[in-house]
């Protein structure tokens, strides 16, 4: 049984602000939950990032393949338009993933509190 999320403006002002941080993880690259929204000064709301990343899907300038939790697991791979999609779109930009899992995840992570300055 999947929860309903009610926007409210606050929580659609964050959603719009973790878009803005997705759209900017590089090609090929991945980043977590947590980690946008450490970088959003909101640390302990990655599960709010998680429900922004469902809510985009219908969104398709927004990566959110490029969002996986902080062990490199396609935990929202669901919410994609088939079982697959995740993990095909990122090894479609080179991203090996094998048992739902981004390989070289230390590697490929793109942290948005080095990368992008608030």
């Amino acid at each position: 049984m999947s929860k309903t999320i009610k926007l409210s403006e606050k929580n659609a002002d964050f959603f719009d602000r973790v878009y803005q941080v997705v759209e900017l993880v590089p090609y090929g690259r991945v980043t977590s939950y947590g980690a946008i929204a450490k970088y959003l000064g909101a640390a302990r709301s990655s599960r709010m990032v998680g429900w922004a990343m469902n809510n985009a899907h219908g969104m398709p300038h927004i990566p959110a393949h490029r969002v996986v939790n902080r062990n490199g697991m396609l935990t929202g791979k669901m919410h994609f338009e088939t079982p697959t999609a995740m993990e095909d779109k990122l090894q479609a930009e080179g991203v090996a993933v094998k048992n739902d899992t981004v390989q070289e995840f230390k590697t490929l992570f793109w942290d948005p509190a080095l990368e992008l300055k608030l």
